[in-house]
């Protein structure tokens, strides 16, 4: 059997932009730096993918050995089919050098099911397009289909105990909207080979295709004319794509006369005069609102796609560490306190415990973006109600320091019309800085918490030290700007 020219990957890279199909294939050495939060993404994809042949369990594995030996799965698939086997896994099919490989393949009563495991909670309209192409490799080599449909996780499905593969799932079959998009398979196929014959690079110009419905791994490629600081999309609530249309790449480009609603606008004349704007009054009454003593704390979290402790749910928000930095009165030493989980167990319960003795039950909890600390902890009372009047209580303190910042009482053209923190505190602390850390940002931090447990001890030390520095600098972060707010 002949290679093949497009794969299931390759043909949605097409649909998506045929430069980027042109570049993997003809100029792969342009491809982005290895992107260690996607790699995760995809590990934890497959990891759904291997969960979900317990729904259809004791099937042959047609899985190449490698990603070189994909007509030997194929012939593998072929050998099983005629063998009488009736569940395959990563069932191979070529037709017309196309190939496509099927996650779950079942014959039930003398009849063939399609399966596809994905690892989002809903089925999202890429999904229907790359199982038509499955259905019409498939079909076209000579299998009858009697469905095809797409397996995805529940996000309503809460753990207790073992963890149960029927109610993990949810299957919709798709085989209707499938059928409709076959011509549509069929002219991009010839449409891709053209122009992959051609070897000639498609002049395909940026846009929005180029984070959807995937980010682009070719991006740093074709945005390299882009200017990198102070472009278009810099501007707050989106009107980039827009300017851009419109001939413009750098915010010295845009006319005065150019139309704006009122927050890119603010950004873009803050920017063009270099002031700063400042609502003493609106401070001044937000920091009234402060009561001692003053909590600042911050949460890290993991989504689990797959829910690994009881009471909770697929990809639901998990607090597994947090920092808290309290200043007890106006004359106070300011103390630091921190959790963070073992990497292996639940750290929930422990974390509650940790929380409610430390945040007492008077004074301000100061939070950035608190609607995310608020969010968790109602998750907290959800799955842990004997502690919900404790929780309850601690929900109603907090104070959010982002206000004034997202309410434009304190904006900087540095800001960038932004108003995390991690672009307002170089603006108002200078001196602290995210960048001589070894985490940097939240991903991140997730991340190495979900991977400590697989960890030697030696690496596993390092990266709880790493965790803890990094959220103290959060918290820390809070207690520097508050203190710069008051001293306007």
């Amino acid at each position: 059997m002949t290679k093949h020219i497009l794969s299931k990957s390759t043909f949605m890279y097409g649909c998506q932009c045929p430069k980027r199909l042109y570049l993997h294939k003809f100029k792969p050495e342009l491809c982005n730096p290895e992107d260690e939060g996607q790699q995760a993404i995809f590990a934890a994809g497959t990891n759904v993918g291997l969960i979900a042949r317990d729904l259809f369990p004791g099937g042959e594995d047609a899985s190449p050995t490698d990603t070189y030996s994909y007509q030997k799965s194929v012939e593998k698939t072929k050998q099983l089919i005629e063998g009488g086997a009736t569940v395959i896994y990563e069932a191979a099919f070529q037709f017309d050098a196309v190939l496509c490989a099927l996650d779950i393949l079942v014959k039930k009563k003398n009849r063939w099911y399609a399966y596809e495991v994905k690892g989002s909670t809903s089925v999202k309209p890429q999904y229907i397009q790359d199982a038509s192409l499955q259905y019409y490799v498939i079909t076209n080599s000579g299998l009858k289909l009697e469905d095809i449909s797409i397996v995805y996780l529940n996000n309503e499905y809460e753990r207790v105990g073992d963890l149960d593969i029927v109610q993990l799932f949810n299957i919709d079959s798709i085989h209707d909207q499938v059928l409709e998009q076959q011509s549509f398979v069929q002219e991009k196929i010839a449409e891709l080979k053209s122009m992959l014959n051609k070897k000639k690079e498609p002049t395909t110009d940026i846009g929005p295709h180029c984070s959807d419905p995937y980010d682009c791994n070719f991006s740093e490629h074709c945005w390299q004319d882009f200017p990198r600081e102070n472009n278009i999309f810099s501007l707050a609530y989106g009107p980039g794509w827009k300017l851009y249309n419109d001939g413009f790449k750098h915010l010295d480009e845009i006319p005065e006369d150019y139309s704006l609603s009122s927050r890119p606008a603010l950004q873009l004349k803050h920017y063009r005069n270099g002031e700063t704007l400042i609502n003493k009054v609106a401070i001044r009454e937000f920091l009234g609102e402060f009561q001692y003593p003053l909590y600042f704390f911050d949460f890290e979290t993991i989504m689990p796609s797959v829910p690994e402790f009881d009471h909770s749910r697929p990809y639901q928000q998990l607090p597994f560490q947090f920092s808290l930095h309290i200043k007890r009165s106006e004359d106070a030493e300011l103390e630091h306190f921190a959790f963070l989980g073992d990497g292996i167990n639940d750290p929930r319960e422990t974390l509650i415990n940790e929380m409610i003795k430390l945040l007492g039950k008077k004074g301000s909890i100061v939070g950035w973006n608190a609607s995310f600390e608020k969010t968790c902890i109602n998750g907290l009372i959800a799955n842990y109600p004997k502690y919900k009047k404790q929780l309850e209580s601690i929900n109603e303190r907090w104070v959010d320091l982002m206000k004034p910042f997202q309410s434009r009482w304190y904006y900087h053209p540095n800001f960038a019309g932004s108003a995390s923190i991690k672009n307002v505190l170089p603006v108002m602390v200078p001196e602290l800085s995210y960048q001589d850390l070894d985490i940097q940002e939240g991903g991140t931090a997730s991340l190495v918490y979900s991977q400590l447990k697989s960890q030697t001890l030696e690496v596993q030390a390092v990266e709880r030290k790493q965790l803890l520095e990094y959220c103290k600098l959060d918290t820390l972060a809070m207690v520097r700007i508050w203190e710069e707010l008051n001293d306007l």
